[in-house]
């Protein structure tokens, strides 16, 4: 006689070695277990894919439950609970105190076998007469109540009150109800007791239930794991890597019936002759191999199975074979158990083996419990190799190096077992050294839980409702876009006209550009570029001929807040400063260069050369400038500092450049367009149009300055409270009217006025305005781009919510994100519905059927933003279809085309007459 070796727990000195040889397969190292792991996270993506999915054994199952308990929930509610061996019905109050509590009472009922045996019908009438007892005994029949089905068996689900039943388990054979909604069932059946009413929200795998029991006390709960009589597991997969749903937001919780793992061979190699045995001896062979060398249901049978044979091979009991060890099912998990708890010695093995008739020596109760010992010791690795998969997983899904969370954790076999949970707990930490994990028991957790899923779902319904609501007159439908081109059209020929120009608000400016470059400009130029918080300063070499090109050298200054909303004479001399500075560090103080300065603020030119500021914008509020000529204020400036001298040949608006560099490239290009920091647009508009200037002939560029449009409150009705409050609330109020709810100087302002007003009613960052949000202007446009990025998975969205100062959970991230979309959205389809006017009344122009034109555009907005430029071209798509739009973008094209533009100036008189007016 000599000691039995297991490798994990010590072994009694009376074993008989031979007996070793039955358990060495029940043995499984770590590498074994790293290899069951890997095994299990390729079922798991194997499970996750349309395409996969028809083949995987662990169906990953969306549940849809998108979201976790926020502690913002209340209510009373009902919930019913199938899947063991008693029937129960719950009421569960939830109360919102703060303190995330809430109060369960229960009734259990037997599920006798006629029932679990029988038909369809009768289950669900069962179930229905169970609830009706109960809610007369609670005095509750008089209420509505919504109610969430805990059904414990696989399920289809298309949506959360939805489930059509895949196969029974745990020995229900219920006829006629697989391959059916077992939610419509329970209606039916509900529906023939006229005297309750009660409404249910929510179908609940018992493991969803566990982790949402246990995500209400603890919100890092993101995973959710049964060991019973039954075993599954769940946790929060994140929406794009579910093919099998559509969408790609967020996360939903995946059942990932992992009790069928095996079912294809796939743990052949470790499983025994005992699995093998017990297996075929059950009532679904070739199924659930997983759950049947892990769950409690099959345990006391693996071990009575080994204590068999090694009992007639002489090892146990003098070799007699008692009815005991013949009958199957009579060693059960609750024997297993008992016989594990090693602090009382061999005393409960002893009895218990007495009892089954067997007589066992000293040395046979050593041997058994030893084989209880090394089968739950393998369940309970087997477990823990499956757990550290999705651990891993989630881990890796949040881009972590180490990460800390919760498994909420239901089941007898974890909590009547007296060694079970240690080593559960031990071998997960020791697979998944990344991973802090806490294991949290839940307390009626599939009950409870489903009561909590059904409150969660209520809560999201009712946000669902009232963030729809806020966001409604963000989403403007065709008709009301149509309407919005044919009042911006309406303008633009108010603008054009003499007698109606000086009251329009779309101003319709005449640029005195009347041409496009032809690619014989050549030169260098000095090029300025004013219109938002930097200034440029560019050297531009043009060559014409075969090779023709443009070279550029700039530099960029920063423009001080104090010097643009100082007064003029401090912005130009500043703007000196800059060109001084630049042309030392080119090397070229000592030249007279033509100069082209782009002035991107409305402008009312008298010629090429002379442009009077009509209107700051932008965020500029420099004094004594409105009303000038800007090129004079330039000049004087250049005479104040008394170091150099410029030709200023011609001052031009951002899209006018923009229109002129494009046009370089293309001569089909008539139409300039900025979507940036500001709005505006230009167009080649035919001279007998254009009653402000003279003459007939020939075409001249029109900056519309459009950013005004809507200031005669033309477009009041399609603006909400939160465009007039980021109006009130800037630096020009009542003006520019179109431009700020379109430019990327105001979007993220508006989308910070809505987070304010949705976190106020309670439906993000729970409720709680932090100092940040407070803040005017912290919402840059930039972080639009950014969120709206598809590229960009939630937790990055969580990432740029945090910088800015923002705690957010994974539903205020998809919140937020709905809330930007929505804004550039709106913003982009305005733009079109302007920019569709305009290509309409350029071919209602030429007198075509058909137009084809290029629109220049340049601008952040519409470069940086994910979906900008797709809803823009779209649009203009939709409500200008006869005419055909090729969108180019314009590289550098303030810059550029204000050199261009100077070239053409400054070039030979005939020249000079054939582009410029």
């Amino acid at each position: 006689r000599g000691p039995l070796v297991c490798g994990h727990v010590p072994c009694g000195p009376l074993c008989i070695p031979d007996v070793d040889r039955y358990l060495y397969h029940l043995r499984l190292s770590d590498d074994v277990l790293l290899d069951v792991m890997a095994r299990f996270q390729a079922e798991m993506v194997k499970g996750l894919g349309r395409d996969t999915n028809p083949t995987a054994t662990v169906k990953m199952l969306p549940s849809f439950v998108r979201s976790l308990p926020d502690g913002s929930e209340k209510g009373d509610f009902l919930a019913v609970d199938l899947g063991g061996s008693q029937f129960r019905a719950h009421q569960v109050k939830v109360f919102d105190d703060g303190k995330q509590s809430s109060q369960l009472e229960s009734k259990f009922y037997p599920t006798p076998k006629e029932v679990t045996q029988g038909n369809g019908a009768e289950l669900f009438e069962y179930v229905a007469d169970c609830l009706s007892d109960f809610m007369e005994t609670k005095n509750l029949k008089h209420k509505k109540l919504p109610l969430g089905f805990t059904f414990s068996f696989p399920c289809k689900q298309t949506k959360l009150e939805e489930g059509v039943l895949l196969a029974w388990t745990k020995h229900f054979r219920v006829r006629g109800v697989q391959d059916t909604d077992v939610v419509s069932s329970l209606r039916k059946a509900l529906q023939k007791h006229k005297d309750i009413d009660v409404d249910v929200l929510a179908l609940v795998n018992d493991t969803v239930g566990t982790m949402m029991t246990c995500g209400y006390d603890d919100q890092r709960c993101e995973v959710g794991l049964i060991i019973g009589t039954g075993t599954n597991a769940c946790y929060m997969e994140e929406m794009r890597h579910i093919n099998l749903v559509e969408g790609d937001e967020g996360r939903m919780c995946i059942n990932t019936e992992w009790g069928a793992f095996g079912d294809d061979g796939a743990l052949d190699d470790l499983r025994t002759e005992f699995d093998r045995e017990l297996d075929l001896g059950s009532l679904n062979p070739g199924k659930q191999l997983f759950e049947k060398m892990i769950s409690s249901l099959y345990l006391g049978e693996l071990v009575r199975l080994i204590l068999l044979k090694m009992t007639k091979q002489g090892l146990l009991f003098n070799g007699k074979v008692s009815t005991a060890l013949l009958t199957k099912g009579k060693i059960e998990m609750k024997h297993v158990s008992a016989m594990e708890k090693h602090k009382e010695g061999l005393s409960n093995t002893k009895e218990i083996l007495t009892e089954l008739n067997l007589f066992p020596s000293e040395e046979d109760c050593v041997a058994v419990q030893h084989v209880c010992t090394i089968v739950s010791f393998r369940s309970a690795n087997l477990c823990a190799a499956a757990l550290a998969a999705i651990l891993t997983r989630l881990r890796e899904n949040k881009k972590l190096l180490r990460m800390r969370t919760t498994v909420g954790i239901d089941g007898g076999l974890y909590k009547t077992h007296p060694k079970y949970a240690k080593r559960l707990h031990k071998v997960v930490r020791r697979l998944v050294p990344t991973c802090d994990v806490r294991f949290l028991l839940s307390e009626s957790g599939s009950g409870r839980g489903a009561a909590v899923v059904t409150a969660v779902a209520r809560r999201l319904a009712t946000q669902r409702r009232r963030i729809d609501a806020t966001l409604a007159p963000f989403l403007l439908p065709l008709d009301i876009l149509r309407e919005v081109k044919d009042k911006m059209r309406a303008e633009l020929e108010y603008g054009l006209k003499r007698e109606t120009q000086a009251d329009a608000t779309v101003k319709m400016l005449p640029t005195y550009v009347c041409g496009t470059p032809d690619g014989t400009e050549k030169g260098k130029f000095l090029a300025l570029d004013l219109g938002g918080t930097n200034f440029r300063v560019l050297l531009v070499k043009i060559k014409s001929g075969r090779r023709r090109s443009v070279q550029m050298y700039n530099k960029i200054f920063a423009i001080p807040l104090e010097i643009m909303q100082g007064t003029g004479e401090e912005l130009f001399d500043h703007i000196v400063q800059c060109i001084a500075d630049f042309l030392e560090y080119m090397g070229i103080k000592g030249a007279r260069l033509p100069l082209g300065f782009t002035f991107s603020f409305p402008c009312r030119q008298a010629s090429i050369d002379k442009g009077t500021l009509v209107g700051w914008t932008k965020g500029f509020k420099a004094t004594d400038c409105e009303g000038e000529d800007v090129v004079d204020m330039l000049r004087e400036a250049i005479r104040r500092r008394n170091e150099f001298d410029l030709d200023i040949v011609a001052v031009v608006n951002d899209t006018v450049g923009t229109m002129m560099t494009c046009g370089y490239e293309d001569p089909n290009c008539e139409i300039g367009l900025i979507a940036g920091t500001g709005s505006n647009v230009c167009y080649m508009e035919d001279m007998k149009n254009i009653e402000i200037v003279e003459g007939n002939e020939g075409k001249m560029c029109i900056n519309t300055e459009w950013g005004a449009f809507g200031d005669n409150g033309c477009i009041d009705h399609i603006r909400t409270k939160y465009d007039r409050e980021v109006d009130e609330g800037s630096l020009n109020p009542g003006k520019q009217r179109y431009e700020k709810m379109t430019s990327g100087m105001y979007l993220g302002e508006i989308v910070r006025q809505i987070l304010i007003d949705l976190t106020k009613q309670g439906l993000l960052f729970r409720g709680h305005v932090s100092e940040s949000l407070r803040k005017r202007g912290i919402f840059e446009t930039k972080f639009l781009s950014q969120i709206e990025s598809d590229r960009l998975a939630l937790l990055q969205v969580r990432r740029i919510l945090q910088q800015l100062g923002l705690d957010s959970t994974c539903d205020d991230s998809i919140i937020v994100k709905e809330v930007c979309g929505v804004v550039s959205r709106r913003a982009a389809r305005l733009c079109g519905a302007g920019l569709a006017a305009i290509v309409e009344k350029k071919r209602e122009n030429r007198g075509v059927e058909r137009l084809q034109i290029t629109v220049g555009v340049d601008g952040t907005l519409y470069k940086l933003h994910p979906h900008f430029s797709r809803v823009l071209r779209e649009t203009v798509k939709e409500l200008a279809p006869q005419c055909d739009v090729t969108f180019m973008l314009s590289e550098d094209g303030s810059g550029k085309g204000a050199a261009l533009i100077t070239a053409v100036a400054g070039g030979a008189g005939d020249l000079v007459n054939a582009v410029l007016f």
